[in-house]
């Protein structure tokens, strides 16, 4: 074997190694992928019975008497396209607290296994469907009302509270720290402030002290009558008195009353002395949806003074004012007696509670009566059928109650249930003694119907027919006993609305009349090219050319004043022809700011134009074409900045206008200039900058870097710049002195070199000038590396994982290509 075909193998082989452990450890740096989790079985929309709590155990029963073992079921229920968890509950060995309650899917499911019958499935699934769709209406009209009265305690306010001065009512019962004031008049002219003590008693000078506890205003002023006049001797009863005296209260006591039982915050409240049972309630936010508010008690020690139905203040206003509460009284709050709800056409929609012996006209009442729409014909109650007289799952129970008194308001005396449902409802939308007029009348919908009306009685009250009206026929639809219609028709003798065959009307008659417009398309002319605002206008009869050019906002800048192009329908449409053309003359009068005769008026000094050019009528569906003058725009602009000698935004002369004539009309170049580091930007490229060779076009204006301009282009001549910008996945980005002829590396190592993500292999150098020069690697043979200059930056990207793996890949693919080609050559060379 040659030495040289010898070298080149081990050069292949140690490649070939190479590429092998960079494949492995891209591996190692892989992490395993793990298998995907399997999704969870998607959660069963289940719809639970309310009832038939034995069902579930009868179909665990029917499952487990199958002889399919769990994970056969689940295997099927799998193959039939349900979730194989769905009949988990009623597997051997399942929880039977849960209280699964099955629905229809489980049913079919269930058939599926053969297990029941398709004439049971069909039986069960009759009986959830009706009984679902009562449970869910129930809940629904539930959901939508609150149990009466909770949400008056619930607001913040001071609704309850007493006032925390006199005066008060003459039943307020005093006691100890109660301030009293005092005031004879007469004979004598006095005030007295008096305190109850502890004792319950208060001092009044020259009188003595004086027992009040527990006495009530109107008893005090009777006990003072006694103790005054024996002191003042004008104090007595009728109207020889002399001296006269009035007793009130200053300030109210306070007392802690408990209240208890189901209330939102049971616990001791400080109250005022003048507080009732409401006050107590309102301080502790009042019952849960638990609690009463029929039967609220007041204890004092071992007593039950009395209980409270706040129904009595919340529906009548009436506030019991002879139970007042004392230091240690509790107010107890039970459970709640029997619940019904209505719903429907009442003022006060809610739930209430009710107590024994009160009735449906009760429960109506509460709710402040029906509402002016209701139905008075019949009352509806969904009931719960009680224990014992449940049976065969059918628990729930529709009443109907009909009775005459409805009609006139009074509600029968029907007694209620727990739990009961009432519905009032509705009078139908159903319209009587009305017949509709539609279309092109002047007043469209509904007039009353009256026997013998007539179907010109009828237009007349719909205020009649439009102008516009077609008189050639007119439709009534009429509405047939078995609710079908049929068309019956008729015709107008003139735009007046005076039928020519005067139908006779009935009632749910519907009239339409109709209007010439809508049998008519839009018509309409587009306008396009130099205007202000192209698009369609709405054809006029007698519109013309200048018309439309008005309603275009007038013409712009670059219009032709010469002619227009009109296309229009063609009269011979053979040969498939589309349109014909006509060229139209223009002249300055169509610009709007001359008058007829061309004359500008404008600033003066201008010249002004001559007239000539006559109207020009259009016709429906012509597309006007405003004609632009050849060659005609505005400047076109290219910026100048930096180091030359008369920066600005120059004017572009021509089209064909190049860098060196725009620097040339800009003094050209100052001595700081760095020619070099030339930044030139193009809007519409991808980044903006493009790089050209400026001091060579300086040399050659024939070169191609010579670029044409074009509006909208700027340049910019920097300064000299000696150092060179690192940045990038390097470990310290900076900015590195300029050195001649170093290249790429030396830079990178200057600003501390490459760091671990840093990806050498598409590192990259942007010239002062814009143009970008990379690494460029070649096979078995050593890298071009550019070499910056002042000014330059250098940028190393991050390394891509994905792009390092298919690198990898390729290296490996290409290393045995070549040991294949190599075995070739070996076999060749042996021959």
């Amino acid at each position: 074997m040659a030495p040289s075909l010898r070298a080149l193998i081990r050069l292949v082989l140690l490649l070939a190694a190479c590429a092998a452990l960079g494949a492995t450890a891209a591996a190692a740096q892989v992490p395993d992928q793990l298998p995907s989790p399997s999704q969870l079985p998607p959660e069963q929309a289940r719809r639970l019975l309310q009832q038939r709590p034995d069902l579930a155990r009868q179909l665990r029963e029917r499952i487990g008497a199958s002889g399919l073992t769990p994970d056969q079921i689940r295997a099927r229920l799998r193959a039939a396209g349900y979730p194989e968890n769905l009949l988990d509950d009623y597997l051997a060995g399942a929880d039977t607290t849960r209280g699964a309650r099955p629905g229809t899917n489980v049913l079919d499911a269930v058939r599926q296994l053969g297990v029941l019958s398709s004439e049971e499935t069909d039986s069960l699934r009759m009986f959830t469907d009706s009984a679902l769709a009562l449970s869910d209406t129930m809940a629904l009209r539930r959901a939508a009302v609150g149990i009466f009265g909770l949400d008056v305690f619930r607001r913040r306010g001071t609704q309850f509270l007493p006032a925390l001065g006199g005066p008060v009512d003459e039943n307020y019962l005093l006691g100890p720290g109660d301030v009293l004031v005092l005031i004879l008049t007469g004979d004598v002219e006095l005030a007295h402030t008096l305190e109850v003590s502890r004792e319950g008693f208060v001092v009044i000078p020259q009188v003595g002290q004086v027992y009040v506890a527990n006495q009530t205003l109107a008893q005090l002023t009777e006990t003072l009558y006694g103790r005054l006049g024996r002191v003042y001797s004008g104090v007595r009863r009728g109207v020889g008195a002399t001296t006269k005296f009035q007793l009130s209260v200053a300030k109210l006591r306070s007392v802690q009353v408990y209240v208890a039982g189901d209330v939102q915050q049971p616990g001791a409240y400080q109250v005022s002395g003048a507080g009732t049972v409401l006050t107590a309630l309102y301080a502790a936010g009042g019952p849960t949806e638990a609690g009463s508010l029929r039967a609220v008690q007041v204890r004092r020690g071992e007593k039950l003074l009395g209980t409270v139905d706040v129904y009595d203040y919340l529906l009548r206003g009436i506030n019991r004012s002879d139970l007042r509460l004392a230091t240690g009284d509790v107010v107890f709050v039970p459970p709640h007696a029997a619940r019904v709800t209505i719903t429907g056409e009442v003022l006060r929609p809610a739930i209430y509670e009710v107590t024994a012996g009160e009735t449906l006209r009760d429960l109506v009442s509460a709710a402040g009566g029906f509402t002016a729409e209701a139905l008075r014909t019949r009352v509806q109650v969904h009931r719960v059928l009680p224990p014992a007289s449940r049976t065969s799952g059918r628990d729930r129970v529709v009443l109907d109650i009909a009775s005459e008194s409805l009609r006139e308001g009074s509600v029968p005396a029907w007694p209620l249930e727990p739990a009961d449902s009432v519905v009032v409802f509705r009078v139908a939308d159903r319209t009587r003694a009305v017949v509709a007029v539609k279309g092109n009348v002047w007043v469209e919908g509904k007039v009353g119907f009256t026997p013998g009306m007539h179907l010109g009685d009828a237009l007349r009250l719909a205020g009649g027919p439009k102008p516009d009206t077609y008189l050639g026929q007119v439709l009534v639809s009429r509405l047939l006993p078995d609710s079908t219609r049929i068309q019956l028709r008729s015709a107008l003798a003139d735009s007046t609305g005076r039928p020519t065959d005067d139908l006779a009307l009935q009632e749910d008659d519907e009239i339409v009349v109709f209007s010439r417009s809508k049998f008519r398309g839009e018509r309409y002319v587009s306008i396009t090219g130099a205007v202000r605002k192209s698009g369609r206008l709405p054809f006029r009869e007698g519109m013309t050319l200048r018309d439309a050019i008005l309603q275009a906002n007038g013409l712009t800048e670059d219009a032709w004043l010469t002619e227009a192009e009109i296309a229009r329908l063609p009269g011979d449409r053979t040969n498939g022809r589309l349109a014909e053309t006509i060229r139209v003359p223009l002249d300055s009068t169509y610009v709007f700011d001359r008058d007829r005769d061309g004359r500008y008026l404008g600033p003066p000094g201008l010249p002004a134009a001559a007239s000539g050019a006559a109207e020009v009528p259009l016709e429906p569906y012509d597309n006007v074409l405003v004609l632009r003058q050849p060659n005609w725009e505005l400047q076109r602009t290219v910026a100048v900045t930096g180091q030359v000698r008369y920066p600005g935004r120059y004017a572009l002369v021509s089209r064909t206008d190049k860098v060196t004539d725009i620097l040339a009309r800009a003094g050209g170049l100052t001595k700081e200039a760095y020619p070099l580091g030339i930044e030139f930007y193009r809007t519409g490229t991808r980044d903006g900058r493009v790089g050209i060779d400026l001091p060579r076009v300086l040399k050659d204006p024939k070169f191609r870097d010579n670029l044409i301009l074009r509006g909208g282009d700027s340049l910019h001549i920097p300064e000299f710049n000696p150092v060179v910008r690192v940045s990038g996945a390097v470990n310290a980005p900076s900015a590195v002195a300029y050195v001649p002829g170093k290249s790429l590396d030396y830079y990178v190592g200057a600003a501390g070199g490459y760091s671990r993500e840093g990806d050498k292999s598409r590192a990259y150098v942007t010239q002062p000038n814009g143009k970008t020069e990379s690494v460029a690697r070649r096979f078995l043979l050593a890298d071009t590396k550019p070499a910056p200059l002042p000014g330059a930056s250098v940028f190393v990207p991050t390394k891509d994982p994905n792009r390092e793996r298919v690198s990898t890949l390729s290296i490996i693919a290409t290393t045995a290509q070549v040991l294949a080609s190599l075995a070739a050559i070996i076999v060749v060379v042996k021959r």
